[in-house]
């Protein structure tokens, strides 16, 4: 379009110029012929020297037969335009023909020669503008050098954008690779404000949610091969104990029995509540969802850690507000309710109180269970939901703990929409507190009506 429309534009104006200019000029010659009543080639040829006749290249005059009474040339015309252009002028029509051939514009005009009403004769002209073809002609090579500096330009700018935008994937596709082969830490450095860098900042989000995520299977890993372990070992250890030595007395054998027991036991829950993480994670809930009067579930669970209590000379206290009813299991709530009670006992001090309260407020019910024990440093309050983690690894061994209750108590409410927080009580001990949306069991048939509906 650079190349063609311009050129166009121009060579269309020279064309309207030079066919205004030279239909004028024959016009005036043939009027100028048009009184001659007897035109000879010496009547004619008076009339032609003393008109106008400066650059012109031909000038032909003809009778009404078409033969030659006058003619002037310095250029040699087109025969072939010639007689076309006499042809239209005597059949009582205007013609002009331009073309830009040679680096000149040879334009020619003919005009009808009308004395009275009829057609004596035509009158051709002919220009030849070298002047104005080299102006067409040095335009036309401007805007071809124009064009290839345009298109030497474009391709240089689309070769370093290109390059650009290919170097800029290929640190994307070389990221990607590394963290397929397992390189969670890696980052791409993308710079820029586009589509791409937004790509590079997702791309990294991705990564170190996966490296946190890995982190966390690993620790995982890690610490339940370790907490499987221990139990093992010492039932290993206590049972080689007890074929080794053949000598051993039947106390020391019952003894050591009585250990392995409880390290079976221990062994048992630590699998139990694993399977209960792996469930709960592998996001599949087979199991259909009831309304459940909390007040009810915890009471049985409180009932069966009164022994526990009793051995620890820990006090419960239970407030249990009636209708709080929340859409879940039984299980899921007894599990909820047994965990953070035991744990408030277990970690309480000698002589302590567990408070156990449950109540509706607003459009929630929400359980707390509150202990009078030394607490949970702050330090320790944003973990102490991690699967494994313990803040004092020591006596949460000696009390049978395996770091998995508060993980299970945590996934479990949210499991059923639900949320748990835990904060420390100014006057010592610990607060923990499960919230559950309200089941209103007469909204809930409306609403199932109006769907039915």
């Amino acid at each position: 379009m650079v190349n063609t429309y311009p050129l166009f534009v121009s060579r269309q104006t020279v064309f309207t110029s030079k066919e205004t200019v030279l239909k004028s000029r024959a016009l005036l010659i043939s009027k100028s012929l048009a009184v001659i009543d007897n035109q000879t080639r010496d009547s004619v040829g008076q009339v032609m020297s003393i008109l106008e006749t400066d650059g012109l290249s031909h000038i032909l005059v003809t009778d009404a037969e078409g033969d030659p009474v006058f003619e002037a040339s310095v250029y040699s015309e087109n025969k072939d335009i010639t007689e076309w252009g006499v042809d239209q002028a005597l059949g009582g029509f205007d013609a002009f023909y331009s073309v830009l051939s040679d680096g000149a514009f040879t334009s020619s005009a003919a005009i009808p020669i009308i004395s009275g009403d009829t057609i004596s004769g035509a009158v051709f002209i002919s220009e030849r503008d070298a002047e104005q073809g080299e102006i067409i002609l040095s335009l036309q090579r401007n805007i071809i050098r124009l064009s290839v500096m345009m298109s030497v330009i474009i391709i240089a700018l689309g070769v370093l954008f290109s390059g650009t935008i290919t170097r800029r994937i290929t640190l994307v596709l070389n990221a990607i690779k590394s963290v397929r082969e397992g390189e969670y830490g890696y980052r791409v450095e993308v710079s820029g404000n586009d589509e791409l860098t937004q790509l590079g900042e997702e791309f990294n989000s991705l990564t170190s949610r996966l490296q946190v995520t890995e982190e966390t299977r690993r620790r995982f890993v890690s610490d339940a091969s370790h907490e499987l372990k221990t139990p093992l070992a010492s039932i290993k250890l206590l049972s080689d104990s007890i074929l080794q030595n053949e000598t051993m007395d039947s106390a020391t054998v019952r003894e050591f029995v009585g250990d392995i027991g409880t390290e079976a036991e221990r062994l048992a829950r630590t699998t139990e509540k694993l399977l209960s993480l792996t469930r709960i994670d592998s996001a599949v809930n087979t199991t259909r969802r009831v309304p459940v009067d909390m007040g009810r579930v915890i009471t049985g669970a409180v009932r069966i850690l009164r022994q526990l209590a009793s051995e620890n000379s820990v006090t419960l206290h239970s407030d249990l507000q009636d209708g709080c009813t929340v859409l879940a299991t039984d299980d899921d709530i007894y599990q909820i309710a047994l965990n953070l009670i035991e744990n408030a006992i277990k970690y309480n001090s000698w002589g302590g109180s567990v408070f156990i309260r449950l109540a509706r407020v607003f459009d929630s019910v929400e359980l707390t269970v509150e202990d009078t024990g030394i607490g949970i440093p702050e330090d320790d309050l944003p973990h102490i939901f991690d699967r494994f983690y313990r803040v004092d690894k020591a006596r949460s061994r000696e009390a049978g703990g395996s770091g998995l209750g508060l993980s299970i108590v945590k996934s479990t409410a949210r499991e059923h929409g639900g949320d748990v927080r835990a904060e420390r009580r100014s006057e010592g001990g610990m607060r923990f507190a499960v919230v559950f949306p309200y089941y209103d069991a007469e909204k809930s048939e409306g609403s199932e009506r109006e769907a039915r509906d």
